[in-house]
């Protein structure tokens, strides 16, 4: 595991790297809004990514680096994840194609950047429909935006909501909430068959 710092308009970012034995791709993690990359569907998806041949990046955004629970507003999110993309694809993943992905707020990161990094595809975990309570104030529209192969694995009993499928993206239910503990290793099989098979062609 190699660890990195990268500055951004926003104060350095932190990124943890997972090497693959032979890596056909490179898999960028963002965390949820209020946790880190030690997060249990996390780990379990490095681990799955690993053993199909991806390369990951486990991303620390500025305000967790500094030590702040709040997250930024999403433009700084959205500019920190880019610059850090631009700098590992250089010098980490050489580049390989790259795949965003994260939970929750990680995963809203991930799609709304899709096009501007130039990602092959897009793993969203626990992807955040709505605020509890309120199905009115939806971000399926920054899902339905995505125009590359996405995945996204939620919980049975998500209280953020179910997304709807569309064209580009399809939609694995797990057991449990929004966490995606509750069976990990379910998590961790959709990823790593996803991932071999939408990297497949590019290999």
């Amino acid at each position: 595991m190699t660890t990195t710092k990268i500055d951004t308009d926003f104060g350095p970012a932190r990124a943890e790297l997972h090497c693959a034995e032979e890596g056909v791709a490179g898999l960028l993690l963002g965390h949820g809004a209020g946790g880190g990359i030690e997060a249990d569907d996390l780990v379990a998806v490095t681990r799955a990514a690993q053993a199909a041949g991806v390369h990951v990046a486990l991303v620390e955004q500025p305000y967790r680096v500094a030590g702040r629970r709040a997250p930024a507003p999403a433009r700084q999110l959205d500019a920190a994840w880019l610059s850090v993309v631009e700098e590992l694809s250089v010098r980490w993943f050489d580049d390989l194609p790259l795949v965003f992905g994260g939970r929750s707020s990680g995963a809203r990161v991930a799609c709304r950047t899709a096009a501007a990094g130039q990602a092959v595809a897009v793993l969203c975990l626990a992807f955040p429909v709505h605020p509890p309570g309120k199905p009115d104030k939806t971000r399926q529209p920054e899902l339905d935006a995505v125009d590359v192969p996405t995945l996204v694995v939620q919980g049975e009993r998500d209280p953020f909501g179910l997304p709807e499928s569309g064209r580009h993206h399809e939609i694995v239910q797990v057991s449990g909430d929004h966490s995606l503990r509750a069976d990990l290793g379910a998590v961790s099989r959709a990823c790593s068959e996803w991932l071999q098979r939408v990297l497949r062609p590019l290999a």
